[in-house]
């Protein structure tokens, strides 16, 4: 049976390379940690659905961008067609979260015309004794460029489910309340498999019913 959703959001997931964003993907998709991981040589893509709300399921297509210099030309050309993104820094390199604000404003500057709901995501929490950068600073910083902020683990699977599903709620609510439209050309939402429903035994029988008089 063809599985039913109401709508596919075009998610990217990008930072500095060694963050950790593919363990975090494998993690969330498949249910797994990789001890070595191969780095991502420009785009890898991922999907699984969620059930944001009883009944309602999601489809999310997750696009894996490498983080090195060389291949950020091809990164670009995936911003405009996602409607979300995760912004890893890894806690343990400040470097990475000073990086942040570039990657950011990269984002934005290819985006348009349209908008991409972000979440900062502050990896590897498990390394706790080796943090470069507190909590507290990585949630003033998402709440200067209006954005939530949540720590994570693939290793130890904290919060990596919390992560995306916060962030396909927060999509969903936007795009039922009509602040995310969907639009021909864009892949960033798309409408999904809603077959025709009837809602209770008394619509069955009225279509049913017939005069034999």
């Amino acid at each position: 049976m063809e599985t039913i959703w109401l709508y596919q959001f075009r998610l990217i997931v990008i930072g500095d390379s060694t963050v950790g964003k593919s363990c975090l993907i494998r993690r969330f998709t498949e249910g797994r940690f990789a001890q070595v991981s191969d780095p991502t040589v420009g785009v890898d893509f991922f999907s699984r659905l969620v059930e944001i709300e009883p009944g309602k399921r999601i489809k999310l297509q997750i696009w894996d961008t490498a983080g090195q210099e060389r291949f950020r030309s091809i990164t670009r050309a995936y911003y405009r067609n996602s409607v979300g993104g995760l912004l890893l820094f890894d806690i343990t390199n400040r470097r990475s979260f000073q990086n942040v604000h570039n990657w950011l404003e990269e984002a934005r500057s290819h985006v348009q015309p349209h908008s991409i709901v972000f979440l900062l995501v502050g990896h590897k929490c498990d390394l706790e004794a080796q943090r470069q950068v507190t909590q507290h600073e990585a949630e003033k910083l998402a709440a200067a460029y209006g954005m939530r902020y949540v720590e994570t683990s693939a290793r130890d699977a904290i919060n990596v489910e919390k992560a995306f599903v916060d962030l396909t709620r927060e999509i969903f609510e936007l795009v039922r309340n009509g602040d995310i439209q969907i639009q021909d050309g864009w892949e960033g939402v798309k409408s999904g498999f809603v077959p025709n429903t009837v809602h209770s035994s008394e619509e069955v029988t009225k279509g049913s019913r017939q005069c034999f008089c």
